[in-house]
């Protein structure tokens, strides 16, 4: 690991299998390294796959087999930020369509319980904007959306009727 910092995700037994998925769903993603334990462990035996280091979206990350019994929680999420909804379509088919679990407001969880918020970049924007009757009317739009839909986001901006 050459950064000096990588976000580590425990998994029961699945890191490669997840670390192959995002490599393959995400942008500027990929498996760097996998490791084989040296030993046995609590949760596995020599030769099983212990770490594999991956990026996803150019963030380093570590995935761990540590066993089972600890649940990913919704206190952490990962954030995609998108250009289009084919992009926002895609990630979030992705995730959802291969086992995962739709959410509110952009969220939802990949097969492994991983939470990733899937957010069109004129969300943030909509949600920061000058006006307050512009953010609110944006919110309102958000808070009843599960998958994020851009033209939904940016008529509320204009201020058409839904």
């Amino acid at each position: 690991m050459s950064h000096p910092m990588a976000v580590c995700l425990w998994f029961d037994g699945a890191a490669e299998e997840a670390a192959t998925f995002y490599a393959a769903t995400f942008p500027d993603s990929r498996v760097d390294k996998v490791t084989h334990a040296p030993g046995d462990y609590p949760a596995g035996q020599q030769g099983d796959v212990l770490t594999v280091e991956f990026t996803v979206c150019g963030t380093p990350f570590v995935g761990l087999n540590g066993g089972g019994g600890v649940a990913h929680g919704h206190a952490i999420s990962f954030q995609i930020f998108t250009d289009t909804q084919a992009e926002t379509d895609r990630l979030w088919d992705a995730i959802v369509g291969n086992g995962g679990k739709p959410n509110a407001c952009s969220w939802c969880s990949d097969r492994w319980g991983v939470n990733w918020q899937i957010v069109p970049r004129v969300l943030p924007a909509a949600l920061s904007h000058p006006d307050p009757d512009v953010r609110a009317r944006a919110f309102t739009a958000m808070m009843g959306m599960t998958r994020i839909d851009i033209a939904g986001i940016e008529a509320a901006v204009r201020g058409d009727a839904a």
